[in-house]
């Protein structure tokens, strides 16, 4: 899902801002003379706008309102599309004369007929309007909210959602039964967490961020540090490389692996840190699985065989050696264990997966704490269950239910950027940044998907990319790599694709 912009996109467009955050920047707006009903009769034309392009000519509209400000917008929409000659009804959750502030005003200013909302199952519109209830919504909904919602859902009409989809949170993502499954939202000023993260993504459906004359301005006394992911929030951070430069200048990535039964995670690893611009790709494994790697070419990859802990710490003594990607089939043997707590304690920066997070979480634990006092860089790529393995049972978690807040939670407990993976990824780092990345599809969901990944991240490392930026741009381009080749794709395909992704952001 991509919200609708207009222009080059800039890094201030790509912020989210909680539900608290948007009132505090109505808050602001108001305070330096933009009435609020201004601002609502703004909103309003935004949702009459969408409404208009989708209805059919002289279409009939039902407008669900709530008693807030969602249903003043609704309000709002509703005089604009009659006024535009469509058959609009509203439907209002209680009585007009108990709404409040703006609301009140946008309801004297409707003149047609107001139902009440059991009245919704009368008739089937072309086009529902849900402003039951806007993104701070904090508890399920119940009594004739429901039933309206129950209404809509079952209709097999368009709904055109103001805000976020009644039921859901602006702020989680997460929603209680019944929740409105949106064709359409629109919203104003800026998106929310919400309208990203699952399964607030899939019901909101393609987002329109209107704008109702907030200023930009407004963010930077907000202090907003959350980000929708695109190559705006880290293009200037790309790696340049000058004519002159070499492999070494390019970063050497060292991938640490596991045995014979775990050649090709590793050597995914490797060959992505090579096709987003490594300049070399070494893996290191165990003796007996020297001959499987080496049988494995030619190809560019590097392979050298590194018994224990010692031999590790002796290669890596190499300054050339930017970056140890490890996880991908390492195992969980005792060598497994000494090679994780012996790159913890390196200069290296270091992307940790798979069996590492595991060995992170079991057999080493205090992984936070291990983690945290490191000088280098550290990213860490769990999926859910490695996440709940290594976080989960933190006080600091506790009762939290937003995947960006476990994330930037987790990103300062370890002192690393978390990549927190999913259909919705969070890449958070430990001064609070974050970021949730809309890229990518089912085409994923494949064996070796996050092998790739990891090699991606520790690519954009090698080549001296802020680790933080380096996650979002590995994780952007991983998703669109997914998209491009679709269904079928294997793992393999995906670093072979990225060469043909890299030109916007090759040029120096």
């Amino acid at each position: 899902m991509a919200a609708a912009t207009t222009g080059a996109m800039r890094r201030t467009d790509l912020v989210l801002l909680s539900t608290r955050q948007m009132a505090e920047a109505d808050r602001m707006t108001i305070a330096a003379g933009t009435p609020g009903i201004v601002l609502m009769e703004r909103a309003g034309a935004a949702v009459a706008e969408a409404v208009w392009n989708r209805a059919p000519a002289g279409g009939s509209v039902t407008v669900a309102c709530g008693p807030g400000n969602n249903g003043g917008d609704g309000l709002i929409a509703a005089r604009i599309l009659r006024e535009r000659g469509m058959s609009v009804r509203v439907a209002l959750l209680g009585a007009g004369e108990l709404l409040a502030g703006d609301a009140a005003t946008a309801f004297t200013r409707w003149d047609g007929p107001v139902l009440s909302a059991a009245a919704l199952r009368r008739e089937v519109p072309d086009l529902y309007i849900d402003a039951l209830f806007g993104a701070g919504l904090t508890r399920p909904l119940g009594g004739d909210a429901a039933e309206a919602v129950a209404v809509m859902n079952a209709a097999g009409r368009p709904i055109i959602a103001v805000d976020v989809p009644s039921g859901l949170s602006g702020d989680t993502g997460q929603a209680e039964e019944p929740v409105v499954r949106a064709s359409e939202t629109v919203t104003f000023f800026r998106l929310k967490p919400g309208h990203l993260l699952q399964p607030g993504r899939a019901l909101c459906g393609p987002v329109t961020v209107a704008d109702i004359g907030i200023p930009a301005e407004a963010l930077d006394a907000i202090g907003a540090r959350a980000f929708r992911n695109e190559p705006a929030l880290w293009r200037e951070a790309w790696p340049r490389h000058a004519a002159d430069t070499h492999k070494f200048r390019r970063g050497a990535v060292v991938v640490v692996a596991g045995g014979i039964a775990g050649v090709g995670a590793p050597r995914l690893s490797g060959r992505a840190a090579l096709r987003i611009g490594a300049g070399l790709a070494t893996i290191l494994c165990e003796p007996e699985a020297l001959p499987a790697h080496a049988a494995r070419g030619p190809d560019a990859l590097m392979q050298r065989a590194v018994p224990d802990a010692a031999a590790l710490r002796a290669f890596l003594d190499d300054p050339r050696i930017a970056v140890a990607v490890t996880g991908p089939a390492l195992g969980f043997d005792p060598r497994a264990i000494e090679m994780v707590k012996m790159l913890a304690a390196s200069d290296k920066s270091l992307v940790l997966d798979a069996d590492a997070l595991t060995v992170l979480a079991g057999p080493l634990g205090g992984a936070a704490a291990m983690l945290s006092r490191r000088g280098a860089s550290t990213v860490l790529t769990p999926h859910e269950g490695e996440f709940e393995r290594l976080f989960g049972k933190d006080p600091v978690m506790a009762g939290e239910a937003s995947k960006l807040e476990r994330a930037r939670k987790a990103a300062a407990l370890a002192g690393s950027v978390v990549v927190y993976k999913g259909a919705d990824t969070v890449i958070a780092a430990p001064d609070g940044r974050a970021a949730v990345n809309a890229t990518g599809s089912a085409a994923l969901a494949t064996a070796g998907s996050g092998d790739v990944l990891a090699g991606f991240v520790g690519g954009l490392l090698a080549q001296g990319m802020p680790a933080f930026e380096a996650a979002c741009a590995a994780v952007w381009l991983h998703g669109r790599a997914g998209e491009e080749r679709g269904l079928g794709l294997i793992a393999d395909d995906l670093p072979e694709t990225i060469p043909r992704l890299l030109g916007d952001f090759s040029q120096a």
